[in-house]
């Protein structure tokens, strides 16, 4: 099996551990509410909701879960990449 092959089946398995969704979840995800919340809490305050700030309300946490499931991935695969070059 050839390097490429390797990794892409290891990153393959990195995404289906259930402790890298859970630290995507944990991290990303309440980190992306706490950016709504702080970014958009203004306009919620006043109540100036409209399209673009609902948008922003969905959109901001999928950017952090996404950014944290592909770091503790990555992580994941060096990890296991580590363990067998040892």
């Amino acid at each position: 099996m050839n390097a490429a092959s390797n990794r892409r089946e290891l990153w393959q398995q990195a995404l289906r551990q259930r402790s890298v969704w859970l630290r995507a979840l944990k991290l990303g995800f309440t980190t992306g509410l706490l950016q709504v919340i702080v970014n958009q809490g203004d306009r919620v305050w006043a109540h100036t909701v409209d399209g673009g700030v609902i948008a922003k309300f969905v959109i901001s946490p999928l950017i952090g879960f996404t950014l944290v499931l592909v770091s503790a991935a990555q992580t994941w695969v060096h990890r296991t990449l580590e363990q067998t070059e040892s």
